[in-house]
């Protein structure tokens, strides 16, 4: 049975996620509907089309209670197989970062951002078009 997962944790999706993208990696979640027996919990895209990095997180996969993370970009930056055994988040993002996976998504064409500077991706972008026209 899969422990209950709190706020703040690095067992939550929500709370991994945010904490990787403070710190400039692109992430998307995938998925995190597995089975009830089965002990991977969610996974997440990091650095889509750069590194593509897959990270599962697992619980109680060797024994009860035990939390990791596999890491797969398909045997690129990190060895097939990889999993990091960790409460930490700085960890990872020390593993990532070592590893040379980007967390520059300022120039990424897959950089999802609602408001930057408080006017939508599309709103600046046709700002920058109008102020173009008129030179």
């Amino acid at each position: 049975m899969k422990n209950k997962k709190t706020k703040n944790s690095i067992k939550t999706p929500s709370y991994f996620i945010k904490r990787l993208k403070d710190s400039g990696f692109i992430v998307w979640k995938l998925f995190s509907e597995y089975g009830v027996h089965d002990p991977r919990c969610w996974t997440v895209l990091v650095d889509p089309g750069g590194s593509s990095l897959y990270i599962t997180c697992y619980m109680n996969k060797d024994f009860f209670g035990d939390m990791m993370f596999d890491l797969n970009d398909g045997g690129k930056k990190f060895p097939k197989n990889f999993s990091i055994k960790t409460e930490s988040l700085e960890v990872i993002i020390t593993h990532l970062i070592n590893a040379g996976v980007s967390n520059n998504s300022t120039n990424s064409p897959y950089r999802r951002d609602k408001y930057l500077n408080g006017q939508s991706r599309k709103e600046e972008k046709s700002v920058e078009n109008a102020s173009q026209e008129g030179e």
